[in-house]
């Protein structure tokens, strides 16, 4: 039977071995118990969503791209209707996969639409390193990035390298953006 907890399990233990981890290594890196880890790796157990994200944080890997490697191969064809939508009830941010993240594929994009005057801060990157090329579509944006904020217009593309805070903060008129992540 190939459910989704068994589909799981396999690529968690998958993850470790690639990683060359033993349950102790990983216990010591994600805070997780060896039992606990020992059961999700055995399908014995379904995890907790705080314990994906120690375990994601231990393999230095978004969530959105563990659950992706579960599923089955995608079709290189992403229609409209297929691109799931997030709202954040509190903002009104609007954040659409545009091409979700999949097993063998490196990158992925996301429209991002931030209503008027809105601000969203990130304490810190969910993956240290990650690269963002952030293409304005329509409106204005000012990106601070560290110390550094960066005024953008639409068509500018503004590249950099996920290593600390980042705050998006939508102009007057809001900001329509399309975010390639590699």
């Amino acid at each position: 039977m190939d459910t989704l907890t068994t589909r799981l399990a396999e690529r968690l233990r998958a993850l470790r071995r690639e990683r060359g981890h033993s349950l102790d290594q990983l216990t010591a890196l994600s805070g997780v118990s060896r039992g606990t880890l020992s059961r999700l790796e055995n399908g014995e157990v379904s995890p907790t969503a705080e314990v994906l994200g120690k375990l994601c944080a231990a393999y230095g890997l978004p969530m959105s791209r563990l659950m992706r490697m579960i599923e089955g191969a995608p079709a290189p064809l992403v229609p409209l209707a297929a691109q799931e939508d997030w709202i954040d009830p509190a903002t009104g941010f609007r954040r659409r996969a545009v091409s979700p993240p999949a097993a063998w594929l490196s990158g992925e994009v996301i429209e991002g639409h931030l209503p008027p005057d809105t601000v969203i801060r990130y304490a810190a990157p969910p993956v240290m390193g990650l690269e963002h090329h952030l293409i304005l579509r329509e409106g204005a944006l000012e990106m601070e990035i560290g110390a550094t904020t960066h005024s953008l217009r639409p068509g500018d593309c503004l590249r950099y390298v996920l290593d600390g805070p980042t705050a998006f903060r939508g102009g007057p008129e809001g900001a329509l953006y399309l975010l390639f992540m590699v």
